[in-house]
């Protein structure tokens, strides 16, 4: 049974990157798993109750991927001694981390793709595109570079993460990815030397 839970949650991920959440019934998603409505309703109450597993997924994974790469996984409130004690070459690594999870995990980028699809088709979309894809990370660099008293936080925060934002993208019509993972690993190396100068000369 768990096999085809998992199945029938990938699929629908993937058909909704594609087509979009709207777009895509529980009859599409049942018939491209080769199953009728009824089998898959043994799994998942409707459309909505997929939705919300996935994202509740996202959320578990999102706050592995920083507490495998030695950052904060909760807010500046819940966790301020732990963003004062944040490291400048571990966030370098989570943003080079991150960058691979993105565009080379297939569950991360087929979310980031619908989200980026259905973004202005709905306000929980939009919220979840900004939480995950844009405000949500810069912020959180924000108050990770405050947290650090470096100079101008949001403007070093905006410098860190806007060639990754940007080159989710490029990569995702790259024929040579192994290229764009590189040019993104040199620009956050760049990040992290210009950061560090700037915690040296506080």
């Amino acid at each position: 049974m768990g096999d085809t839970k998992e199945r029938i949650l990938l699929t629908a991920l993937r058909l909704f990157a594609q087509d979009g959440y709207e777009a895509v019934s529980v009859s599409d998603i049942a018939g491209a798993l080769g199953m009728t409505k009824g089998a898959l309703y043994k799994h998942y109450r409707n459309k909505r109750d997929i939705f919300e597993s996935i994202v509740a997924r996202m959320e578990r994974r999102d706050a592995e991927q920083a507490n495998a790469n030695g950052v904060p996984a909760g807010t500046l409130t819940e966790m301020e001694d732990a963003y004062r004690r944040a490291e400048i070459e571990k966030i370098a690594a989570f943003g080079k981390a991150m960058f691979r999870y993105w565009t080379e995990d297939d569950f991360a980028s087929q979310f980031r793709k619908m989200l980026t699809l259905e973004q202005f088709r709905s306000a929980e979309m939009g919220a979840l595109y900004q939480q995950y894809l844009a405000s949500g990370p810069l912020g959180y660099l924000t108050d990770l570079f405050a947290a650090l008293e470096l100079p101008e936080p949001r403007r070093a925060a905006a410098g860190f993460y806007a060639p990754m934002f940007l080159l989710y993208s490029v990569s995702d019509a790259s024929e040579d990815k192994a290229a764009v993972r590189a040019l993104a690993d040199d620009l956050l190396d760049r990040a992290r030397e210009q950061l560090s100068m700037g915690e040296k000369t506080l």
